[in-house]
């Protein structure tokens, strides 16, 4: 550990499901150029200055035996849990798994897959600088409120944002964040908001979608081969 500033732990989220992926497998286990698909931000992580330590949050077994069947020995990895029932409850657990050294914690959700290490670093900045700091894109759709058989509402874009991770969080707003929530969020920014802690906006980045379908795979497969994997 760097002792000059404060310790930085990713906890990368592999417990999804993936069921409308439909690989018969895992989320973080369906193949992706050549290996698992959590392997991708895993290794984003590891070569990310900006991250210290690793807590890898999934089916333990499985994601070992699947980095050591590829061959790859990442060294930041500090601690390794089960998923929980939720997303929620599975960062929880990894928040539980991170050693106390640690004082700013980035959340990751290994299905993008692309994120760069220059992303979670800049995530990272932000959240040393503020507190607390999330990807996110402007939305550059049309919006639409609608039912099925008509649209009632063009909504306006200016000031909308699709949110993504990496989202960065000192870890004493986060660990106070999960301990009060109320209710299921889909995005610990939520529910760290809710305690009135401001939250940064960094650039996102486009190519950092999330996989959840078979189509958004083949999308991820198609940008590796083409960049060289």
């Amino acid at each position: 550990m760097s002792g000059h500033h404060t310790s930085t732990a990713a906890i990368l989220l592999c417990a999804g499901k993936g069921e409308r992926l439909g690989a018969g497998v895992e989320k973080a286990l369906a193949p992706l150029a050549g290996r698992p698909l959590f392997t991708w931000s895993l290794l984003a992580l590891e070569r990310c200055a900006a991250v210290d330590g690793i807590v890898v949050v999934g089916p333990v077994k499985k994601l070992r035996e699947m980095l050591g069947a590829c061959g790859l020995v990442p060294e930041k990895i500090v601690a390794w849990s089960e998923g929980g029932r939720e997303r929620q409850d599975s960062v929880a657990r990894g928040l539980r798994a991170t050693p106390p050294e640690f004082a700013t914690v980035v959340v990751h959700d290994c299905a993008r897959a692309l994120v760069t290490p220059e992303l979670v670093g800049r995530v990272v900045a932000d959240a040393l600088a503020h507190g607390a700091a999330i990807a996110a894109v402007p939305l550059e759709d049309t919006l639409k409120r609608a039912t099925l058989d008509r649209v009632e509402a063009t909504v306006p874009r200016a000031g909308l944002w699709r949110a993504q991770t990496p989202q960065a969080f000192r870890r004493d707003w986060l660990e106070a964040a999960h301990a009060g929530a109320r209710a299921k969020a889909t995005d610990d920014a939520a529910l760290v908001e809710a305690l009135g802690h401001p939250v940064r906006i960094t650039a996102g980045d486009a190519l950092d979608f999330k996989i959840t379908t078979s189509q958004d795979l083949a999308l991820a497969q198609a940008w590796l081969s083409r960049a060289g994997g």
